[in-house]
């Protein structure tokens, strides 16, 4: 028989349950059996043995293998690099296995692991690594190249993965540092001390780093844990008739960058803690991951919506046996309508996913899925009880349901605040509840829709880009007098970044000659693709803001 929604939540979250949920005088809500830290939880996935739990390429690491390089990391970093408790050590580098192997090491020891974007330009990390105020980097090659200055500058000491030969006299190399032997150093971490330093890009054109303590990143692990319990628990079981083969392992194909927080927290530490394969892709490609999906019997592909419309899109999609397949979806955009048909169709014996969450958030927020998925398509889903959802108006008072309003959460799982900016934490965490800057509204039946957003940005396939960021760049350029960015549609990505510039008076400059321009002070994905160069001056409000729907529609049409 199949459970309700609230009966399954009841189950679940049950007196003397892992899940079991408790509220403190103040009415916050807790798991009253969560792990104070994440080594705890890092611990459970140590029972992993010698299970394969990494495979990168040609590449298989065991539990027992990778967490010997994890152990030896962590002994390096305490008595070679002398790192103690909350000091932040910065991570830059594509999906390699030794990214993940730094930053449990790093949080294991008591520091705080600072995920640098690996797009980012040399002003970029330059930035981040100021701010967070880095003792250490360890980075690929590439990043080493893009970083070796303002590390120098700033002296910051470097230790360099997978290079052919070491680039510089003064940046260590990880095989002769993380040499498998030592055992993790002891170091006291409570629930309450800083674990991780996401950069979100920030209104102000240079990001914010949000800071997350171990208590709120073990938060979002149990919640997704305990949202995967309750969507097994209303299924039910099937009729004895239907019973299908016996349940493939949990293996997850890592198809988003592990410095976002998708891939670092629902994918990654959701791995670690049920000791399920992570098959780790070193760029996205539809048909290597249709190859691994097949090869790994992969089980779970969460990403974007853009990659799951490659992978069911792409031409060789039924040379490969998927039928592994029990979820494709993940989040950072909304998915067309089509989509979701698209998915239901092509995945035999699972179906869509579609979570709304922020790095604010710990990537956690509703979920839609299943039946539900089919029956709702435009929803974000319904969100479990460890985390409160309020729609509000711009006097922050609840709206009724149905009504129109920026959503609010509320939960352990939240950032405690952004690194160093205690007015942007402000403006953001009000009395405990965290702003999303999204518009949206709740149904009768507790589903939520994502609708419009307060924030001037725009979601280019999965990455978020500010505009007045990526403005701030282009008014870099000399002959540039006015520039106003905004998203225009674009059926893979959901958005493209373009832009309608005026010029100087006298100046020259083409579309190519401003983004050779850019390419040099901003991320590849957060250069326009549209570029409008404007004879008159850009049409404004009033209030002298830029009138960007009528500049949108010029785009358009």
């Amino acid at each position: 028989m199949t459970l309700s929604w609230e009966e399954a939540c009841a189950r679940v979250g049950a007196p003397g349950s892992m899940f079991e949920i408790v509220e403190d005088e103040q009415g916050n809500r807790q798991y009253k059996h969560a792990p104070s830290n994440l080594r705890g939880l890092f611990d459970i996935a140590r029972l992993g043995g010698d299970e394969i739990f990494l495979v990168y390429e040609d590449e298989r690491l065991s539990f027992n293998d990778f967490f010997a390089r994890v152990d030896a990391l962590g002994d390096a970093l305490v008595n070679r690099y002398g790192i103690t408790k909350g000091d932040r050590v910065a991570v830059g580098m594509r999906n390699y296995p030794e990214w993940v192997m730094s930053m449990l090491a790093i949080i294991s020891v008591g520091a705080v692991s600072v995920s640098l974007n690996a797009f980012w330009v040399e002003d970029e990390l330059d930035y981040a690594l100021a701010d967070c105020g880095a003792s250490l980097l360890i980075a690929d090659v590439e990043r080493i190249a893009r970083s070796i200055n303002p590390c120098r500058r700033l002296g910051i000491r470097m230790l360099e993965v997978r290079a052919a030969t070491p680039s510089a006299d003064d940046v260590e190399q990880w095989n002769d540092v993380v040499v498998p032997g030592p055992s993790m150093p002891a170091v006291d971490v409570g629930s309450n001390d800083d674990a991780t330093i996401l950069y979100t890009s920030g209104t102000t054109g240079r990001p914010k780093g949000a800071v997350s303590t171990n208590g709120a990143i073990v938060s979002s692990v149990m919640a997704f844990g305990s949202r995967a319990t309750m969507d097994t628990v209303r299924a039910g079981d099937p009729p004895a008739a239907d019973q299908p083969e016996p349940p493939l392992p949990t293996t997850f194909i890592l198809i988003v960058p592990l410095f976002h927080v998708t891939g670092c927290v629902p994918v990654l530490l959701s791995c670690v803690v049920t000791r399920s394969k992570l098959v780790m892709m070193y760029r996205w490609n539809a048909e290597k991951a249709l190859e691994l999906i097949e090869r790994e019997r992969v089980t779970n592909f969460v990403g974007v919506p853009t990659q799951s419309w490659d992978l069911v899109n792409s031409p060789r999609f039924n040379e490969f046996d998927t039928s592994s397949l029990r979820a494709v979806g993940g989040g950072g955009a909304p998915a067309p309508t089509a989509l979701v048909e698209r998915v239901a169709g092509s995945v035999k014996r699972g179906g869509p996913t579609l979570g709304y969450g922020m790095t604010e958030t710990n990537a956690y927020g509703p979920n839609n899925t299943g039946a539900d998925y089919l029956t709702h398509p435009t929803s974000t889903g319904r969100v479990m009880p460890i985390m409160r959802i309020e729609v509000r108006d711009p006097e922050r008072r609840q709206v009724p349901t149905g009504q129109r309003g920026e959503i609010w959460f509320n939960g352990p799982m939240l950032i405690r605040g952004y690194w160093n900016k205690p007015e942007a934490t402000a403006e953001t965490i009000v009395d405990g509840w965290l702003r999303s800057g999204d518009i949206g509204r709740v149904d009768e039946d507790g589903f939520y829709y994502i609708e419009d957003r307060l924030k001037d940005m725009i979601l280019r396939g999965g990455e978020n880009v500010y505009c007045a960021e990526v403005e701030s760049a282009i008014y870099e350029h000399p002959a540039i007098h006015e520039a106003a960015v905004f998203g225009v549609p674009d059926e893979r990505l959901g958005e493209e970044v373009a832009v309608v510039v005026h010029l100087v008076d006298g100046a020259t400059l083409t579309a190519d000659e401003l983004r050779a321009f850019l390419s040099k002070k901003i991320a590849a994905f957060m250069i326009p693709s549209r570029v409008l160069i404007s004879p008159d001056p850009l049409p404004r409000n009033p209030a002298g803001k830029f009138l960007k729907r009528e500049l949108r529609q010029g785009v358009e049409s």
